[in-house]
């Protein structure tokens, strides 16, 4: 018998940064390992991933990190972890690895191992053993994963829908799905994120009626935004566009890459011809297909509302088509695009959150996993703490005993000895890790109370020189402000800044001393004209002292 340890090192009462651990004896087993974006509370930040720091501590034990599919909140955080860890195996399918290596650093490219698995084939690891399973989700070779214990079956189902129309790479293989639960599943990992929606997430997840109609009512250039990585999503944009004439140009190098491969792959059909270039950006019949990738959500549109882009600029007959559903997390945001896009004079056209749906499991969907599964232990993964409560009840429902539905937060231990509970209060620390663009490593706390400062104060900086040889005063103290007040109009304010700034330097100068305390100096500086500040303005602007000898 064995000692099973499951648990989240996020994705757990959150949208985003999935990475669940499960623990069977001296052998650790890691299932997706995501990011999520910054929701603009931490300034600068691009994403998030979840602290690794149990994987480095238990490194030696890691048989390997196996990715469900190639959407950032499920893939996003493996290439800042092998940075740190390029020994661990990563395994995933074709097209979920091909995606991946474009964020991989050229440093270590050659020192990883990406090992790519293909559905129903079993990979061995001693008593042990990994299955994977094709489901239907928005981007091809999308699978879940049985573990195989002594003690029975783990099956973590990642992201799916249950869709009889997706086939090829799409389809999902339900006669497995039912083996494995004729077999016996100890416990499911089950997705949560619409388990508030009532019935089955398809035909909802199917949009081509309403982008056709878009695309005929537009009479003039329609610029579309796209999920790089949802190609259900882009196949439909081009079957509709192949009907209405339109021109497709692809904006973006990175987007570039991802079609014309899934193109050469067979993962995407469109007939080339259809693919334009810069020339045919300004045409009438042009359809714009422009993306973000790991940066925050419309990112590319802002710029192009903002008429930053060096090649596109909105014109007044342009359609902008928002071909994703809103999720939780980004309505704030594109309601201010939209708003944004109408100054404009611009028609702005995006899918209703409440009638089109991502390809996630609504509550039939579930329903029938959990008929499929009929686990002994039913754990709800992936979403917001009510959506996981709200998955346990559909379990509950279904027969499933209250005492065997697990509902836990990120860090929260779920033991199994003997295949039975332990009620285990262990708990793993878990943090976040913030990553501001290309920097490796969390931003940290300090960055981020630094970045707050200076965005709702400013910044003041006073700067003097001294004599190298008698340390008296030569030069300044010179004010230069940013951000803190408006210096035609605070000369008073600024010379009264001067003078106390030299108090405070001429009371730490010793005559005829050979040593000056700047350290000292410049937290006088700081103290005496922060209060100043605050005093005079109700503000608590960041202040640096530069001092130099001549």
């Amino acid at each position: 018998m064995s000692k099973i340890k499951i648990f989240a090192l996020g994705g757990l009462n959150e949208n985003g940064k999935n990475m669940y651990v499960v623990n069977v004896d001296e052998d650790i087993f890691v299932f997706d390992a995501g990011l999520k974006y910054d929701n603009d509370i931490n300034l600068g930040i691009d994403y998030i991933i979840p602290n690794f720091d149990y994987l480095v501590k238990n490194r030696k034990k890691i048989k390997g990190i196996f990715l469900t599919h190639g959407h950032e909140s499920n893939m996003g955080a493996t290439p800042d972890i092998l940075e740190v860890l390029p020994e661990i195996p990563v395994y995933g399918t074709k097209l979920t690895l091909d995606i991946m290596k474009r964020d991989i650093s050229k440093s270590i490219i050659d020192k990883v191992k990406l090992i790519e698995i293909k559905p129903h084939i079993k990979i061995d690891f001693g008593k042990n053993s990994i299955f994977p399973i094709s489901v239907t989700h928005s981007i091809p070779d999308a699978v879940c994963y049985v573990l195989y214990t002594p003690d029975g079956a783990i099956v973590y189902t990642g992201d799916f829908v249950f869709d009889s129309t997706m086939q090829g790479a799409y389809k999902t293989d339900i006669g497995k799905l039912a083996y494995v639960g004729k077999q016996g599943v100890l416990c499911l990992l089950c997705e949560s994120f619409y388990a508030d929606k009532k019935g089955h997430t398809s035909p909802n997840n199917r949009v081509s009626d309403f982008i056709r109609e878009v695309l005929i009512k537009s009479k003039d250039r329609v610029i579309a935004t796209v999920f790089p990585a949802h190609f259900y999503r882009m196949q439909e944009i081009f079957n509709e566009a192949s009907k209405t004439h339109r021109k497709i140009v692809i904006m973006g190098k990175q987007l570039q890459e991802v079609i014309h491969t899934g193109i050469k792959d067979g993962y995407l059909q469109l007939d080339k011809k259809m693919i334009g270039t810069l020339s045919d950006l300004e045409a009438k019949n042009a359809l714009v297909l422009i993306s973000d990738e790991k940066e925050k959500p419309f990112g590319n549109l802002e710029r192009i509302i903002k008429g930053f882009d060096k090649f596109i600029n909105i014109r007044e007959n342009d359609t902008i088509f928002i071909t994703e559903p809103s999720y939780p997390g980004i309505e704030k945001r594109l309601a201010v695009i939209m708003d944004e896009i109408a100054m404009l004079g611009a028609d702005a056209v995006s899918l209703s959150s409440k009638k089109h749906l991502l390809h996630h499991a609504s509550r039939e969907d579930l329903m029938l996993m959990i008929n499929l599964m009929n686990p002994k232990y039913f754990f709800p993964v992936k979403g917001e703490y009510r959506n996981q409560y709200t998955n346990g009840e559909i379990a509950e429902e279904l027969g499933i005993p209250k005492e065997n539905i697990i509902l836990k937060l990120n860090g929260d231990v779920f033991e199994i000895v003997n295949k039975e509970n332990t009620n285990s209060l262990e708990r793993i620390e878990v943090d976040d890790i913030l990553i501001d663009g290309n920097s490796q490593g969390d931003i940290g706390n300090l960055v981020l109370k630094d970045r707050e400062m200076l965005g709702e104060n400013g910044i003041v900086i006073i700067s003097c020189t001294l004599d190298k040889e008698t340390k008296q005063i030569v030069g300044g103290p010179e004010i230069l402000t940013r951000g803190f007040i408006y210096v035609k109009e605070s000369q008073d304010l600024l010379e009264e800044t001067k003078a106390l700034s030299k108090e405070v330097i001429e009371a730490n100068i010793e005559i005829n001393s050979k040593r000056v305390d700047y350290s000292k100096i410049k937290n006088e500086v700081r103290d005496i004209l922060g209060k100043f500040f605050y005093k005079q303005t109700e503000s608590k602007p960041m202040i640096i002292t530069v001092i130099q000898e001549v």
